[in-house]
């Protein structure tokens, strides 16, 4: 059951459907990943809002990994800089009454930095000091698009 959840949650990524997505999580759901570390219910819904409403050139592939885990990849455009993204990665699942209660995605930050931010990242994306600010950056453009949408 487990495992149809998954398929249904990611089929709706890969359709850009944040909706679908926000839909199958429980009331009471966390999300973490190395750029949005311990979001509550409504963070994740609004995170998931601005990604997909933000997303271009998008593409999304996964494969479901018995009843709680998954392993993707996404191709993207961030938009900041302009420059082509891959991003593969692993995501943990918890659930409650059938629906996603916990999730928490892993990936390699500093491939994402160097990828996204090109020579910048290269050069200082391994450091402490530009993960955190990716980290501010992305929690300022979600707290913005959570207030915009108050």
């Amino acid at each position: 059951m487990s495992a149809d959840l998954l398929t249904h949650f990611y089929g709706a990524l890969a359709r850009k459907d944040a909706e679908g997505m926000i839909a199958c999580y429980h009331a009471d759901s966390a999300f973490s990943d190395p750029v949005f570390p311990m979001l509550n219910h409504d963070e994740t819904a609004a995170m998931w809002r601005m990604l997909v409403g933000r997303a271009q050139n998008f593409s999304f592939e996964f494969q479901v990994i018995g009843e709680d885990r998954v392993d993707w990849t996404a191709r993207y455009l961030f938009s900041k800089t302009g420059r082509t993204v891959v991003n593969q990665g692993r995501s943990q699942f918890g659930f409650q009454d059938g629906l996603i209660l916990a999730q928490r995605d892993g990936f390699d930050l500093y491939a994402w930095i160097r990828q996204a931010l090109g020579l910048k990242g290269a050069l200082l994306g391994w450091t402490r000091l530009m993960q955190a600010a990716v980290r501010k950056e992305a929690r300022k453009s979600l707290d913005a698009f959570m207030a915009k949408r108050a």
